[in-house]
């Protein structure tokens, strides 16, 4: 499909390309709604294979973020961006700073922050040439890594979807494969272990899957074998896409809830979890919680109500799910349904605001 007919057929406002020759900057932005406010999405540094590849990735993360943002009550709209190289051998002071002169471009119409291949330090570096970023470190006056909280986002809609198929939020005796021990990875297997559940997990990186198997005393298993885990909860918390028609079949739990963005590879795939039984937590309802903490940020950072904010996560999970279930539709259309008819509320509010005035 060209471009512009991608962005007309899902209603996207903009597109930057961002190139720097200097640094070697090549980088890409998407806005795909500021109806409830401006755009907040992180900034992803990925060795794409192709800049068609990185094209599509920011333009499925930038509307992500809309529905992110609107389901979770947000005044924010949905952007994203990336920037296409290996974060481990081209990313610079340099570099970043470039990429912070096009955030200042666009005069708050995107606001930035940390995605894979980025963290707080490096939005230090993007703060000292816009002020439209977030999750800065606490030195800077942010709230650091929000890992943690996007983590314990995912722990809590877990724990909604738990009582949801148990009857009980208890993640007592529940065996939890986590795919993808990164930093949202790390922390939820440490919350699932202090609350007396037990873990089997994968990484591409066996530095970070060792170090926590010592730390917690998890189970492991290689990339390719996670999937046909013997488990209560599958949480995929690394790539998109995984639940696919490779795997869908392979897959031995009652519920999928993890950090990942843009985990069904197609709408039908989770058509097909809603007829077999297997309760899905729509991706960018459960890792909301990341999102909810640097938004404090733009009021000054109180990291009891961020947290506060993110333990809310349980109720709006619940809603979706009760939703599901009284319409006999899967979970994600009924999330959709949710930040839908909030953006349509907003629509109707405005257009009632200008013909007045």
């Amino acid at each position: 499909m060209a471009v512009f007919d991608m962005l007309r057929v899902d209603g996207y406002e903009q597109v930057n390309f961002w190139y720097d020759r200097p640094t070697g900057l090549k980088a890409i932005m998407a806005i795909h709604s500021t109806e409830l406010g401006p755009a907040l999405g992180g900034l992803r540094f990925w060795p794409y294979k192709s800049e068609e590849d990185a094209l599509v990735d920011v333009l499925r993360l930038a509307k992500g973020m809309t529905y992110k943002a609107a389901a979770a009550g947000l005044n924010l709209g949905g952007g994203k961006a990336v920037i296409i190289g290996d974060p481990k051998v081209d990313k610079s002071e340099a570099l970043l700073r470039a990429f912070g002169r096009g955030v200042a471009s666009l005069n708050g119409r995107y606001i930035t922050a940390e995605d894979m291949g980025t963290n707080v330090w490096d939005m230090d570096y993007i703060s000292l040439e816009t002020k439209f970023v977030t999750g800065l470190t606490t030195a800077k006056g942010g709230s650091g890594d929000p890992s943690p909280m996007t983590a314990f986002g995912v722990f809590t809609g877990m724990r909604a979807c738990c009582n949801q198929v148990w009857e009980s939020s208890s993640i007592r005796g529940k065996r939890v494969a986590i795919q993808g021990t990164g930093h949202v990875g790390q922390h939820l297997a440490r919350y699932i272990v202090r609350e007396g559940g037990s873990v089997v997990a994968t990484d591409v990186s066996t530095e970070s899957l060792t170090a926590l198997k010592n730390e917690l005393g998890i189970d492991t298993v290689a990339p390719d074998d996670i999937y046909g885990v013997d488990c209560d909860i599958f949480a995929p918390c690394a790539i998109g896409a995984v639940i696919n028609d490779n795997t869908i079949d392979q897959l031995k739990c009652k519920i999928i809830a993890g950090a990942a963005n843009n985990q069904l590879a197609e709408e039908r795939h989770g058509d097909l979890l809603h007829e077999r039984g297997i309760l899905y937590a729509p991706d960018y309802v459960i890792n909301a919680g990341g999102l909810l903490n640097v938004y404090e940020e733009l009021h000054g950072y109180n990291r009891e109500r961020a947290m506060q904010k993110v333990g809310q996560l349980m109720e709006a999970m619940t809603r979706i799910v009760e939703k599901s279930k009284a319409e006999n539709i899967p979970t994600y259309q009924a999330a959709d349904h949710v930040a839908e008819r909030r953006m349509q509320l907003i629509r109707e509010v405005k257009r009632t605001y200008l013909n007045r005035n």
